[in-house]
């Protein structure tokens, strides 16, 4: 009996892990994510009185952008130069 509520505790952590590992690599989050960072950085530009805030506000899109494409590439790289 206490080996199958083990085993039932190890299969809900599993579905927990594969949930947040299938938001963290998710096109939905990453659009969000720049959705917020856009609407963020759009709002401090413009309250500070930046000219052309709706356009200045997609650097920091941009560049988390490039983050997102170049770090797991980085990573790579790094784990095989550790190994």
């Amino acid at each position: 009996m206490n080996i199958e509520k083990e085993i039932q505790k190890i299969q809900e952590r599993n579905l927990q892990v594969e949930g947040d590992k299938a938001w963290e690599t998710s096109v939905f989050r990453l659009v969000v994510i720049l959705l917020f960072t856009y609407l963020a950085a759009f709002f401090f530009m413009w309250i500070v009185d930046i000219r052309q805030a709706y356009l200045a506000a997609f650097v920091p899109v941009l560049a988390y952008t490039l983050s997102q494409v170049s770090l797991p590439r980085l990573k790579k790289w790094w784990i095989k130069r550790q190994g």
